[in-house]
């Protein structure tokens, strides 16, 4: 337990003290874990053989990386990014797989030990390029798009590069040991020496079963996830929500990605794959942005563990003993497959930044090239001799590739802004996003005037009935606790132009408003207040129109009183307008 707890304190401060470093520098929190974990491992010897255990469990946070990701595509979009996952995703790993294995025939290498190093060379790290991305806002240009594709065919061919790799396996070479890593998919049935005997005893079920039976039961589980993605996982969020308890949401969310992972590793497939199939099933569901705030922070926190435990792993006696022959290596390969990523990008008519973007951001190798290395010499493919070689590589590329990015920068300064910009937006974009917070009584007749002047707005309630109310009468709207930071970026507080505050609570509307001005100075807030002192603690918040709930609707039924007194209609107006003009002017006098 002592060690355990100075391992953590270890990886902790290493992460909190060489992050904000490289953020405040520019450099990306990437380069930061990196950098952290090379310190405390190579450096600094202050981590030993736990590394390669602790990358294991870490290499989750990419499977839950891909579940967000899958949140925010709806399937009409994955349809509609078919050419770009067939074509431009197959021809860079087909060709890169070529160039690369023709150089390592070049090298001297047998032809079967060079197609299976370019297998795995041809593979980028999703976890580095995904994380970079969206800290630098690049995920919704035409080169992030672009980059996502090719990163998620990459995935769906991590499995039959798997089932490729035992026919290359070299007679002359003595059987390997040592375990594989499980992150993409391994051989059904391969379990660790680590595993339990229920979960061995279900590995050697599934390998038992004929090549057909296999078959049926991976068709079966992908079936199961569609069906319980769009039938199940409803009925239960709800029963689970009524409970009130935010723990048992964000329990339900885990045990959603964590199944996924397992039924899919049990068949021999990419959990990655399969959770990233359950978010696309979900992504149109009442509760997504709620799923996504419950996930975010343990996907956070493993992917740079992850990093952390990439730059500890690396072997830095191999890389001082020859550090111009791995260094030559490493640029060798990456600028390879940069000439493959720049060739496709003008096939496909990719310009301008978008082109550097997509040319620069995937031309490292990644986790699942530690996958395919790993296995192969299990196989008896690769000699051991190298593999140790083909590790620092792949370490020292994803090392490089937060530099790359800051290439790209200049570069994109030098051709010009304008010609990254996002693909066309939709209708949202164009007219000013809107966000409703709260769609009670009050935020219904809000969001119902919006719509019926051509506008949309995201809607955030934490009540499930009232949700599912206003989709019944098909007003699409988002369960989660608008209070939450995070689920307030989902819905796109960075780009919004009015936030409309309709809560009922009144410490709630409060912090909403407070947390919104600090993140947005720019933003437009319109709150509800419940009554006169709510109105100055909203203003004090930074809102800038107040309502309060009862006022108006209290000034027009004085106003019908004083009508049916005697008055005419203009006096009765004018009336109102007056003690209208002079309570106001108390309140800001106040």
């Amino acid at each position: 337990m002592e060690s355990f707890l100075f391992q953590a304190t270890l990886y902790l401060i290493a992460a909190v003290v060489a992050v904000p470093i490289a953020s405040r520098l520019g450099l990306g929190s990437v380069l930061g874990y990196l950098a952290a974990g090379l310190i405390i491992g190579p450096i600094l010897g202050l981590v030993g053989n736990e590394v390669g255990d602790l990358q294991h469990f870490a290499e989750f946070g990419v499977v839950m990386m891909l579940f967000l990701i899958g949140l925010e595509l709806e399937p009409r979009a994955l349809w509609d990014m078919r050419d770009r996952l067939l074509g431009l995703g197959g021809l860079q790993i087909g060709l890169s797989t070529g160039l690369l294995m023709l150089g390592g025939m070049a090298l001297g290498l047998n032809w079967s030990v060079a197609l299976a190093i370019g297998m795995a060379f041809s593979l980028s790290s999703t976890a580095i390029v995904l994380q970079t991305l969206n800290e630098k806002g690049l995920m919704q240009t035409n080169g992030g798009r672009n980059i996502f594709s090719v990163l998620l065919t990459q995935d769906i061919a991590v499995i039959p590069m798997l089932a490729l790799v035992p026919l290359l396996a070299l007679p002359t070479l003595t059987a390997g040991g040592g375990d594989t890593i499980i992150l993409g998919a391994s051989a059904p049935g391969a379990a660790s020496h680590g595993d339990s005997a229920p979960l061995a005893a279900m590995a050697g079920w599934v390998d038992s079963l004929p090549g057909w039976g296999v078959t049926l039961l991976t068709l079966g589980i992908v079936a199961g996830i569609v069906v319980g993605g769009t039938y199940l996982v409803r009925p239960v969020y709800t029963y689970i929500h009524e409970s009130r308890l935010r723990e048992l949401n964000t329990a339900f969310a885990l045990l959603i990605v964590v199944g996924i992972a397992f039924l899919m590793m049990m068949v021999g497939l990419s959990p990655a794959l399969g959770t990233f199939l359950a978010g696309v099933v979900l992504a149109n569901s009442e509760f997504r942005h709620e799923l996504e705030s419950d996930i975010a922070p343990f996907k956070g926190l493993l992917l740079g563990l992850f990093f952390i435990t990439v730059g500890a792993g690396i072997n830095l006696e191999l890389v001082l003993g020859e550090p111009l022959r791995l260094i030559g290596l490493t640029l060798a390969v990456m600028f390879a497959k940069g000439a493959v990523l720049f060739l496709l990008a003008q096939l496909f008519g990719i310009k301008g930044g978008s082109k550097w973007l997509f040319t620069l951001g995937l031309a490292q190798a990644g986790e699942f090239g530690f996958v395919l290395i790993g296995f192969s010499l299990t196989q008896n493919v690769i000699p051991s001799d190298i593999g140790q070689t083909l590790y620092v590589i792949v370490a020292l590329s994803m090392l490089l590739t937060p530099l790359f990015f800051m290439l790209y920068e200049v570069v994109s300064r030098q051709v010009g802004e304008g010609e990254i910009e996002a693909e066309a937006p939709d209708e949202i974009t164009e007219q000013g996003p809107i966000i409703i917070a709260g769609i009670g009584r009050f935020g219904q007749v809000v969001n119902r005037m919006i719509m019926m002047s051509g506008f949309r707005a995201v809607v955030l309630d934490h009540d499930l009935s009232t949700i599912q109310l206003m989709r019944r009468f098909g007003f699409k709207s988002f369960l989660g606790d608008p209070t939450r930071p995070e689920l307030l970026h989902a819905a796109g507080l960075k780009t919004a132009k009015v936030l409309v505050v309709a809560m009922d609570d009144k410490e709630a509307s409060t912090k909403i408003v407070r947390y919104a001005r600090q993140e947005r100075p720019d933003l437009h807030i319109v709150a509800r207040a419940y009554d006169r002192v709510h109105v100055y603690e909203l203003y004090q918040a930074g809102a800038d129109d107040i309502v309060r709930e009862m006022f108006d609707s209290s000034l027009r039924a004085a106003r019908y009183v004083l009508e049916n007194m005697g008055l005419t209609d203009y006096e009765a107006s004018d009336a109102e307008r007056t003690f209208f003009k002079h309570d106001r002017h108390a309140l800001l006098e106040l």
